[in-house]
């Protein structure tokens, strides 16, 4: 893999490879996209969206051996058991950077199809969590600056007012103790921790969150300070840990793995933002825009692909669980995504990248019903909770504009003044499904004909 197969490819002296990443934030379900995906691909009775599926010149895929020898395969076997089996339930979620790659053979099409016979097409899906991609805004910000940006927002989030209290209770002197750096980490890691499992997108260092085989290193032991406290022994160590984290940590990441992706998928929990309040709501809009902001959006130059530079040339933004609204609810859910992406999304379309927003749900865990009122019937869902017990459950209705959640969450409000949004976790659905059928979904054939549509 890297430069050399890019200039095989480009040359055309080997199949061509579309790099998909997979990325969200907030348990938004990477790994059940991805798994609901790649079954549907190899099963593709219920992906009548996927034109090349739908008109017959896709003709068979299969999975391949994983390409690159250093990266850990993506378990699709496992998650798809876990989803499927006579006990379904939730897979573990995204841990560390993962791959599998899907072959297609492909039969022309048009006037020439035929005797051009059929070729092949390989599709890496990388997945990755969305954490990690947060992190590549700060290779732009110093110490002070990422100091600034955190404690100016960090007030009322769970778990600030202890890391605010520890930061207070520093001494003011020149001293510094390794005991001392471990405890402060700690608590800011703890808050960015219980901020993650509230619904706030915008939690950095993201490594801090999942840390791997980094932790209890120095490159993870450090936490945002106030401006007098960045000239002490405490101040200047941790800005050296922090460039340590950037070089160390932040830029391998960019270099191996998101400056080689051609297609992005970014997974949205919007209804678990709402749910949470607006506050919570414009910390996901921003967290969107600064994951816009770090793609090298457009399409790259015939010399660029030959040579291997890599550009995103198509951004999906997912809201998922659509499962957990009645379809007429659907569009309304599309539209807040668009409005929340519209700044970051323009300046992406002008460089030449391909975005799109849908609302999907790449594994169908409820049916559709309604709910008799005396008033008149509530257009539900039920399913199957977490505890086994079966449920018809009315989320509260989204707003025709968008405008009537993300400008109060602009402005700063505080909580939702004349509507109540609720969530409730589903477990997945025991399944019976025919031969040739994958999964159950909603728009996942979409989002496959936007992803690699073009390509086939």
């Amino acid at each position: 893999m890297g430069i050399r197969s890019d200039v095989m490819e480009g040359l055309g002296l080997s199949d061509p490879v579309i790099r998909i990443g997979v990325t969200g934030l907030s348990r938004a379900g990477k790994t059940v996209f991805i798994t609901s995906l790649v079954a549907n691909l190899l099963e593709r009775g219920r992906m009548s969206s996927l034109r090349a599926a739908a008109d017959g010149r896709l003709k068979a895929v299969w999975l391949q051996p994983q390409p690159d020898d250093t990266i850990p395969r993506f378990d699709f076997e496992r998650h798809l058991a876990a989803l499927t089996g006579p006990d379904p339930h939730w897979p573990d979620g995204t841990r560390h950077v993962s791959q599998l790659r899907l072959s297609l053979r492909l039969q022309g099409g048009g006037m020439f199809g035929g005797l051009r016979g059929a070729r092949n097409l390989h599709v890496d899906i990388v997945d990755y969590p969305g954490e990690w991609l947060l992190d590549l805004r700060l290779m732009e910000r110093d110490f002070a600056q990422w100091s600034t940006e955190v404690l100016d927002r960090i007030a009322g989030r769970p778990g600030a007012d202890r890391f605010l209290t520890a930061l207070q209770a520093l001494p003011r002197d020149d001293g510094f103790t390794q005991p001392q750096a471990q405890q402060l980490a700690d608590i800011y890691t703890a808050h960015l921790n219980a901020a993650r499992d509230a619904g706030w997108s915008d939690c950095t260092p993201g490594r801090f969150l999942i840390p791997g085989e980094l932790a209890g290193s120095p490159a993870l032991t450090f936490a945002p300070l106030p401006p007098d406290l960045q000239a002490t022994r405490l101040g200047r160590e941790f800005r050296r840990r922090f460039d340590a984290y950037k070089s160390r940590v932040i830029r391998p990441f960019f270099r191996d793995h998101f400056a080689r992706i051609d297609r992005q998928v970014v997974l949205v929990d919007i209804l678990g933002a709402i749910h949470q309040g607006p506050q919570a709501v414009e910390d996901m809009r921003r967290a969107m825009a600064d994951i816009l902001s770090a793609f090298r959006p457009g399409r790259a130059g015939w010399l660029g692909q030959l040579l291997g530079t890599r550009r995103v040339e198509r951004i999906l933004f997912a809201a998922t669980k659509a499962d957990h609204l009645h379809h007429t609810q659907h569009n309304r859910l599309t539209a807040i995504l668009s409005a929340m992406l519209r700044e970051a999304r323009d300046r992406a379309d002008f460089q030449g990248a391909r975005t799109e927003a849908m609302a999907i749900a790449a594994l169908r865990a409820t049916t559709e019903d309604m709910i008799a009122q005396p008033d008149g019937d509530l257009p539900a869902v039920r399913g199957r909770l977490l505890d086994g017990r079966q449920a018809a459950f009315f989320p509260g209705e989204l707003p025709t504009d968008p405008a009537v959640l993300l400008h109060p969450a602009r402005q700063g409000a505080q909580a939702w003044l004349d509507a109540d949004y609720a969530i409730m976790n589903f477990a997945p659905a025991p399944l019976t499904t025919r031969p040739g059928d994958g999964p159950p979904h909603i728009r996942l054939d979409r989002a496959a004909e936007f992803l690699i549509g073009d390509r086939l």
